[in-house]
């Protein structure tokens, strides 16, 4: 592990992206804690526990189709020109049984999803009968056991159906509750603890002072930590004052798993980040990511919990909030949609840039094909992002980029 950065005149060089990736998944574990959750509140949620049946589904016989249960050898050979006729002993509706054996020479009248009787063997679909209550003529023969399904047919008693460590969604959902289960025992979700800085920012519905902006970073990130399904321990904008900083962190690190900062990164005055992480003894991961935008991004451990100091430009703030954080709960969670998604693509218009440094530009994706926002691609920029879905990258060392390229875009 490197030393502290102490100041801002250290020469420290940039890391490419796929090492401060991995080294950031390094410093995470997993979560470990769990927590029992009702089942209208687990999905996205990723299973603690094995989930296996403990009776057979369907647990008996049931009609696949509204129709007539019957014995299959009693209607061998009929059709619409030589029917067969058969008294219908009663009629079983789902959620009911038919308490009489079908016998031969007869059928009970049978709804979709209702026990099957003994003494059947297959069931008849309705359209292929007079539609008798008393007695039915059938038009048409069957196999032994057509249309019918059989007890456990889904899953025996016993079975495992699902393994923890699977995210549950809508179909998971279903598994489970028809299982009987109300609860579901789950991973916790990590907690994020989030800092914004800078002089110049205030909170929205404040009024501004001369020179003032209001703070967008912090709000940005929080609504992406919600859409990421990740809880917010803590959120605070504070002003460029190093040791208010620190305090806030030191006073909250114990409820976080995770925390954020933007701002204060850079090599000014007013970058207080470093001393803040001298001050809390933090202890050094990398400074200096080789992209842009968000290349001066630090990291490091504070009290077992990693901390990523992103960039104070909106647009830097956002591009590595998806390419180095939304990795590291991807590992903090195991939830695979968290994962980092490139495609390929084809540029419908040009970018007129070179890219001496790896490039993420702003775009918006579709079929195959990929739109470069209209404007400044500029880190401070963040008015023409809106809509956008992902971010062209372009390989350092490029030069000006044309409609018909080929490209690679990371999915946001």
């Amino acid at each position: 592990m490197e030393g502290y950065l102490w100041g801002v005149g250290m020469n420290t060089e940039p890391l490419e992206l796929e090492m401060a990736v991995r080294l950031l998944r390094e410093h995470v574990k997993r979560m470990t804690e769990t927590e029992e959750v009702v089942l209208e509140k687990a999905d996205r949620r990723v299973l603690a526990e094995d989930i296996c049946a403990e009776r057979d589904q369907p647990p008996f016989p049931r009609s696949p189709l509204d129709g007539y249960a019957l014995r299959s050898e009693d209607i061998r050979g009929a059709d619409r020109e030589h029917p067969v006729e058969l008294r219908v002993l009663t009629e079983v509706d789902a959620g009911h049984c038919a308490e009489l054996e079908v016998t031969p020479g007869t059928a009970v009248r049978i709804m979709t999803g209702a026990p099957i009787p003994e003494g059947a063997d297959a069931v008849l679909r309705q359209e292929d009968s007079d539609y008798g209550e008393d007695t039915v003529l059938v038009y048409h023969s069957l196999r032994p056991w057509q249309n019918y399904c059989f007890q456990g047919e889904d899953y025996k008693a016993g079975s495992c159906l699902m393994k923890a460590g699977l995210q549950l969604h809508a179909v998971e959902i279903g598994i489970l509750s028809g299982l009987g289960r109300k609860t579901v025992r789950v991973y916790r979700k990590p907690r994020l603890l989030l800092m914004s800085t800078g002089d110049e920012l205030a909170e929205p519905g404040t009024p501004l002072r001369k020179g003032q902006i209001y703070d967008s970073n912090l709000h940005m990130l929080c609504a992406q930590c919600r859409i990421w399904d990740v809880d917010i321990a803590g959120r605070k904008l504070v002003q460029d004052h190093a040791e208010e900083a620190a305090e806030y962190l030191r006073e909250n690190v114990g409820q976080a798993d995770l925390i954020l900062t933007t701002g204060g990164v850079s090599v000014g005055k007013k970058d207080i980040m470093h001393e803040v992480y001298r001050l809390l003894g933090v202890e050094r991961i990398f400074w200096k990511v080789r992209i842009k935008p968000g290349m001066p991004t630090l990291a490091g451990m504070y009290e077992g919990r990693e901390i990523i100091s992103l960039s104070g430009n909106p647009y830097g703030a956002a591009a590595n909030m998806n390419l180095l954080v939304k990795p590291v709960l991807e590992k903090m969670t195991g939830r695979r949609e968290l994962g980092t998604e490139y495609r390929e693509a084809v540029l419908e218009n040009g970018y007129p840039k070179k890219s001496p440094t790896r490039r993420f530009v702003r775009a918006f994706y579709a079929d195959g094909k990929v739109r470069i926002a209209q404007g400044s691609n500029d880190s401070g920029i963040l008015s023409n992002m809106a809509g956008c879905n992902c971010m062209v990258e372009f390989p350092s060392g490029s030069q000006e980029a044309e409609a018909g390229d080929q490209v690679r875009v990371c999915m946001l």
